[in-house]
């Protein structure tokens, strides 16, 4: 029978891959990826020759065809996504809902490997044993109703940002006492790391323009300093 394979792929450092991973990728029959071009890079690093095909958030219902088509074939594919774990802030989650409705009995196995939410909480030095997870916020609508949430929630919060709006976001944060710790092109030549309050941290993208650039994780919350962790509380 068929296997649909969601395999997680580097956010950067293309030495986070794992060796299943990389034998997937090399033993499946087509690999639908959210950019061809992008993930062409991992796969020239690493002499993977499977055919690929695009699948990303505009594509058109056809392609989820053609998803069915090649697992009804009984041939093995996998979806990848840019960087990351498939389905986490991307459309992967559609194909495999769609896959799990139309095809049952097709098992969607998982690939785990980076992502940077994870990548994030480890070395974030927060207390967050539990937390609400945003990814990428909404540019216009419904925007400033979250982050009226996350100012005045009691658990932390996490999203994704872009250098072009990671500023906004900080304004919308200020005034909110809470602590904002910024992971910054995580795994890459350039991983930053930034704790304080938004304000600390607008002034310090201020007095550094060129740590504006990249992708960001955010983690907003309430405690200025980790506590240790108590299982008993």
């Amino acid at each position: 029978m068929a296997t649909l394979y969601i395999v997680a792929t580097p956010i950067g450092n293309l030495e986070d891959v794992t060796l299943r991973a990389l034998r997937v990728l090399k033993e499946v029959s087509v690999v639908f990826c959210e950019d061809t071009r992008t993930s062409r890079v991992l796969f020239s690093k690493y002499d993977i020759r499977t055919a690929t095909e695009s699948f990303h958030a505009q594509s058109p219902l056809s392609k989820m065809d053609r998803v069915i088509e090649l697992l009804e074939a009984g041939k093995d594919i996998a979806l990848v996504t840019d960087a990351g774990t498939p389905g986490i802030s991307d459309p992967g989650m559609l194909l495999v809902s769609e896959v799990r409705s139309r095809l049952p009995d097709v098992p969607v196995v998982a690939v785990p490997g980076p992502s940077a939410l994870t990548a994030a909480i480890s070395v974030a030095g927060r207390p967050l044993h539990e937390f609400v997870f945003l990814g990428f916020l909404p540019h216009k609508k419904g925007r400033q109703t979250l982050f009226e949430e996350i100012r005045t929630g009691e658990r932390p919060y996490i999203f994704y940002e872009s250098p072009h709006r990671i500023e906004k976001a900080l304004e919308s944060l200020k005034g909110s006492g809470k602590n904002v710790t910024i992971l910054r092109e995580l795994t890459k030549m350039y991983e930053s790391y930034l704790s304080g309050t938004a304000e600390e941290i607008l002034l310090s993208f201020k007095n550094n323009p060129s740590t504006l650039r990249g992708e960001f994780v955010v983690i907003v919350s309430a405690e200025r300093e980790a506590k240790p962790f108590s299982p008993e509380e």
